[in-house]
């Protein structure tokens, strides 16, 4: 980390932005020193996202001063900012894909000779920079042709070409594996141990403790506190994001089973065919299922919702055999699931939330092809209320909202069908801390009711907190379940990574 006691980099003093209706920053403050990780954080709508915008120069604030070396200026374009080393590095990479990587590190700003382009010096400068973020790929590679991890080095390759002294990173890991995650944190800690400045978006507390050399929290467009290096942890970070001490994040209480709801046996899903897949879920029951990206964990819930049927083997739903071969009979046999990929999967975001909220019962409260609209209503004024969705109305288009009041849109829908069986995949996937708290909330209320509940994350803390047991999946196979009073993060990655057969650690 830079020195804290000479000049900052950068310096906000004040910053005030407003909207027609909103005001999203308010006097905001904020400093950033040589080769230092500053994390920006707070809930959906605290202001993370205007404030950097504000910095790279996409928008213009009303009020207060942005300082770089001591100078005041005036980021005006995302020209000037980069003019003075800022760079953004959004969340949708902004690179044509039809170009190759050489190309899009120096976009706009090809190197030429007698007027043309000068193909061999962006392939051997590229190549530097390339080296530079340790991604060993060919600077003439079509950048279509690369993972999303890969695609995000080269943003931050191309960030370096214009000797950017400031990098924003917001929410760099969300699409990330677990491994490009990793060789992500390595190149950020070497970008800073050479003098570059990070500030390092994300809602996933446990990036920002391990990279964050200090904190900066928002909350309602304004500063709600700052934490030093050793004060960094999560408690602190939750209590400055909500206003409010919780302590009690994950309020899961077991139960004694009761009837089994779900009983798969020897299920061959189409991706992973070679492995067959026994377990069950009971009634008032919530089961995690954890492992590495590309396990099978996704796959299992498609197969088990009919997307993607069964080659092989029964899902039965309170003893009676149903083997879904698509989500219409899913759904008819008591099962419901809320994808990964709510915007795609999960809602159509120019409807209404009114319109999303009856999708799942239009065939059950219909009457001779005609939708009981007084149902509807009810139903969608029912949601609202019982899951606390913030919208002006129930007309509101649902991509006005924000990701948190998204995903109880997806939730509720499920929820007014009455589902036996409730699957989540990621269910707090991108959403922030408060809403993350509130999905929590509603999982609990959902298995005192008696629904059996099967959700996929890859949030290690959320399966710690949330799971009466834990299936853990390796390469499409079940390496192994096990109970609450055996839960670890230990115990979980020895599983995930394949390192201990399951007949070792299986419990009743």
């Amino acid at each position: 980390m830079g020195e804290t006691t000479s000049e900052p980099l950068l310096k906000v003093e004040q910053v005030t932005k407003q909207f027609p209706g909103v005001k999203a920053l308010q006097n905001v403050e904020l400093t950033l020193h040589r080769g230092e990780v500053h994390a920006v954080i707070g809930e959906n709508g605290a202001g993370k996202s205007t404030l950097m915008k504000i910095l790279a120069g996409v928008q213009p604030l009303d009020s207060g001063t942005v300082h770089i070396e001591g100078n005041t200026v005036n980021l005006d374009s995302v020209e000037t900012a980069l003019g003075h080393g800022i760079a953004l590095i959004h969340q949708e990479l902004n690179l044509a894909d039809n170009l190759d990587v050489g190309s899009n590190i120096f976009l706009g700003r090809e190197p030429l000779r007698l007027g043309l382009i000068d193909h061999s010096r962006v392939h051997t400068e590229a190549q530097q920079y390339l080296d530079a973020v340790g991604l060993e790929v060919s600077p003439d590679k079509l950048v279509k042709e690369l993972s999303v991890g890969k695609q995000q080095m080269v943003e931050i390759a191309k960030a370096l070409s214009i000797n950017a002294r400031v990098l924003i990173m917001d929410e760099p890991t969300s699409s990330l594996s677990q491994k490009e995650t990793e060789n992500l944190f390595e190149v950020i800690r070497d970008l800073r141990n050479r003098g570059v400045s990070i500030i390092y978006i994300s809602h996933r507390l446990g990036e920002v403790k391990e990279l964050a050399d200090r904190v900066t929290v928002l909350r309602d467009g304004e500063n709600a506190g700052e934490l030093s290096h050793d004060r960094i942890n999560h408690d602190a970070m939750v209590k400055l994001m909500v206003g409010r001490d919780l302590s009690a994040f994950y309020q899961h209480t077991p139960r004694e089973p009761e009837n089994t709801v779900l009983q798969v046996t020897n299920l061959r899903t189409p991706i992973h065919p070679q492995h067959e897949l026994s377990f069950e879920v009971m009634a008032g029951e919530i089961v995690g299922v954890a492992g590495l990206v590309g396990a099978g964990r996704t796959e299992m819930l498609q197969t088990l919702f009919g997307v993607t049927p069964a080659v092989g083997g029964t899902i039965d739903i309170c003893g009676e055999t149903v083997n879904p071969q698509n989500p219409i009979e899913a759904i008819r046999s008591g099962i419901a699931l809320a994808p990964e990929d709510r915007k795609q999967q999960g809602i159509i975001l120019e409807m209404a939330v009114r319109e999303n909220m009856s999708l799942p019962s239009l065939r059950r409260d219909q009457n001779k092809g005609f939708l009981n609209r007084q149902k509807e209503v009810d139903i969608t004024t029912e949601m609202i209320e019982q899951m606390r969705i913030k919208t002006p109305h129930a007309e509101q288009a649902v991509r006005f909202l924000s990701g948190g009041n998204q995903q109880k849109v997806v939730l509720g829908k499920w929820l007014a069908m009455e589902p036996k069986l409730l699957l989540l995949d990621e269910p707090t996937r991108g959403i922030d801390v408060g809403a993350r708290q509130e999905i929590y909330g509603l999982m609990e209320k959902l298995a005192k009711r008696g629904v059996a509940i099967l959700f996929v994350s890859s949030e290690m803390e959320e399966v710690l907190g949330m799971s009466d047991r834990a299936l853990v999946m390796h390469e499409g196979r079940l390496a192994g379940e096990l109970k609450r009073s055996d839960l670890s993060e230990e115990a979980i990655m020895q599983l995930a990574t394949g390192k201990q057969p399951a007949e070792e650690v299986h419990t009743e």
